[in-house]
């Protein structure tokens, strides 16, 4: 995922996805522990993930409240 696909989400879109990319970050956890992960890589990738969406919805609060101000 890059940063321009993140910007064209909606608000909830945001959410959403960051609690699926969450989901995702357990299973692999789980699937550490109890099997064989072959692509490693993945840990890397759905946490950079997670925090490019946390910064966006952070940078829309942001300016939601410099708006507001």
């Amino acid at each position: 995922m890059k940063a321009q696909e993140v910007h064209k989400f909606s608000n909830e879109e945001v959410s959403v996805e960051i609690a699926r990319l969450r989901k995702r970050m357990f299973e692999l956890r789980t699937q550490k522990v109890t099997d064989k992960i072959e692509d490693t890589s993945q840990f890397k990738k759905t946490r950079r993930d997670i925090a490019r969406l946390m910064t966006e919805q952070r940078s829309r609060d942001m300016s939601k409240s410099e708006a507001q101000s």
